[in-house]
């Protein structure tokens, strides 16, 4: 089990900000103890890489893994940056490229899981990206537990292939904000219920 958040300002607005990211971090470990945290670093957070990364490594209070989409630019230094700090990787690979790339940059045995997250909203297109991320891990003989999980559309169905295939997965309102039936979810602790009931 794992906490995967997105930190954010007063405003709402997604951040990075070292200020905002510790006192994420602290809120939550102060709630569930000894549950590990992790956060994103979407570039659509902070576009400009350079920016990114000095702010990242301006954290004075690390969490315990952070998303690294490897399809963004600069993911290769920001995971090294992030490794040397002890933190570990989560890889976010959204198609083959990412894993390719993943798999040239060396620092596949040191991350911690990957996360297959399809962006297509047709489910036979997304089993297709999912098909294709595969065949380039297993080429590679990458044995990084998976985490798969879907947006929106893909959402459900795509944990029902995760526990049929002995993934992880994860769940929340960045996901979809429907329960399985279509009913309107009322809390993020719902929707996990329900995706438990899946594994089951």
């Amino acid at each position: 089990m794992a906490i995967h958040v997105h930190v954010r300002d007063a405003r709402g607005a997604e951040s990075l900000a070292p200020d905002e990211v510790a006192r994420t971090i602290e809120a939550l470990r102060s709630v569930v103890p000894g549950i590990p945290v992790g956060v994103s670093t979407g570039a659509w957070i902070l576009p400009d890489t350079e920016l990114r990364h000095r702010t990242v490594a301006a954290w004075t209070l690390q969490p315990d893994y952070a998303s690294v989409n490897f399809d963004e630019p600069g993911a290769d230094r920001l995971a090294t940056l992030l490794l040397s700090r002890g933190t570990g990787i989560e890889v976010g690979l959204s198609k083959a490229v990412a894993a390719e790339r993943l798999v040239r940059s060396g620092l596949a045995p040191r991350c911690l899981r990957v996360l297959i997250e399809p962006q297509a909203q047709q489910i036979d297109v997304a089993l297709g990206a999912i098909a294709e991320i595969e065949a380039a891990l297993d080429a590679a003989a990458v044995r990084l537990p998976r985490l798969l999980h879907g947006i929106d559309h893909t959402a459900w169905p795509l944990i029902t292939v995760a526990a049929t295939r002995g993934y992880d997965t994860r769940i929340g309102f960045e996901d979809t904000l429907t329960l399985p039936d279509g009913s309107v979810a009322t809390s993020n602790a719902a929707l996990v219920a329900a995706a438990r009931r899946t594994f089951d």
